[in-house]
């Protein structure tokens, strides 16, 4: 009886396995299974459903983009549609590629040894968060000042703040909540007299707070959608406006709660979403999401600028593609220490390094495996990478060698560089 025992889980577990893949992973509206790749990738509607990306623009007006949900009939637009995370995930620990070489890792939480994927040129550290800790993560800024971690998510509480070893020290933002009232963050970052700034894309608003969660200040200046925060080492905050096309300066008193200025910096950008200043050269990156239709459809374009915003380089997912055997789609972007260039690309669950400005286009891959969704990542001062991985709810820290970034960077410069696209 006792012999059988296993052999009666196994079946069951192969046969809630089979279950999973006939049911949770296939398209009710085409009964095509799900994949990774954009025609069949899992989208939620804004009642919930899910249908794959393929029956979304199926389904979507031509002109106005409006489909009904053919679940409940509720109206919405292809364009508030977004990837279904857990099911992404759920193919992800399904799949038989999941499996990587392991290197030694820690994950916070556990207290014990995991097997976690190796890293180009950058060694894991730890990992902490989760689901249930976090909840579709949407940004994240490490506090120069405490070297805490803010994460902006979509939880009870918006907004948590975590020490370097995983603990949660603070958590804030609730909805409805009076006085720090976030309904939903698009991104964060952290000032360096240690306030915590936020893009509210539920009333289009800037918010502020202290480190106890009490709001310090609110700015709303007729945004349109208020995205991407980071903050200048002249204490300003430097915000992206998506569908204006604009970059906006904040100037102000935050211990105080006084607004001193929002000067418009640049205009006639497309789509610009994340965006990242340099600690040391104070240059700017902001990555455009190109929507046009055509050649371009789906693409992204990283942009550089100096600090008194003339124009360095640019390069998009075509010119990457000279270099990259696989289109890259760029998330988020960061500064190393020495100024270069980091993204993240979520759909090759990749972290690139692009060189420095001058030296556009150039690809260097630096973290290949571990990674299911990496959506955000901020360089630290020690040139530690932090990877908010939206896959899997959590933050991925891998500390880089002394030799790094000058052995990337002769790399690239030998082997990498072509003409800059601009």
């Amino acid at each position: 009886m006792s012999a059988e025992a296993p052999a009666e889980k196994m079946q069951t577990m192969t046969e809630l396995v089979n279950q999973a893949d006939n049911s949770l992973l296939e398209c009710k509206v085409c009964f095509e299974k799900y994949s990774q790749q954009k025609k069949h990738r899992p989208r939620n509607l804004a009642c919930g459903h899910v249908m794959c990306q393929e029956c979304v623009m199926s389904l979507a007006h031509p002109r106005n983009l409006k489909l009904e949900c053919p679940f409940c009939r509720r109206a919405c637009k292809s364009s508030e549609t977004s990837d279904c995370l857990p099911l992404l995930h759920l193919m992800e620990i399904l799949s038989p590629s999941a499996n990587n070489t392991p290197v030694s890792g820690r994950t916070i939480g556990t207290g014990e040894d995991v097997a976690t994927p190796a890293s180009q040129g950058l060694t894991f550290n730890l990992s902490f968060g989760g689901w249930g800790t976090l909840v579709n993560p949407t940004g994240m800024a490490v506090c120069q000042k405490s070297g805490c971690v803010a994460v902006a998510h979509d939880g009870k509480k918006r907004i948590k703040l975590f020490t370097f070893n995983g603990n949660c020290i603070q958590q804030f933002g609730e909805r409805g909540e009076a006085g720090n009232d976030i309904r939903y963050p698009t991104d964060v970052t952290v000032t360096l007299d240690g306030h915590v700034v936020v893009t509210d894309s539920g009333d289009r608003s800037v918010k502020v707070f202290d480190f106890n969660g009490r709001g310090k200040l609110v700015i709303s200046e007729s945004f349109s959608l208020p995205w991407g925060l980071d903050t200048t080492p002249q204490n300003d905050v430097i915000m992206t406006d998506s569908e204006a096309g604009t970059l906006y300066c904040l100037t102000a008193d935050f211990k105080k709660g006084e607004l001193k200025g929002v000067k418009k910096l640049y205009s006639n950008l497309c789509n610009p979403r994340k965006v990242a200043i340099s600690q040391t050269l104070g240059s700017l990156a902001v990555i455009e999401h190109l929507m046009a239709k055509g050649p371009s459809y789906g693409s992204t374009r990283v942009k550089v600028f100096s600090a008194d915003l003339q124009l360095i380089s640019q390069v998009d997912s075509f010119g990457l593609n000279l270099v990259f055997p696989s289109k890259i789609f760029a998330n988020d972007v960061t500064f190393s220490r020495e100024g270069h260039i980091i993204v993240t690309d979520a759909y090759n669950q990749t972290v690139f390094c692009l060189g420095k400005p001058e030296e556009f286009p150039v690809c260097k891959s630096m973290i290949t495996t571990g990674l299911s969704y990496p959506l955000a990542l901020t360089s630290t001062a020690d040139n530690s990478l932090i990877v908010l991985d939206g896959g899997d709810h959590s933050l991925k820290v891998y500390a880089a060698s002394g030799s790094t970034w000058g052995v990337l960077s002769h790399s690239l410069g030998e082997t990498d560089s072509v003409h800059s696209l601009t």
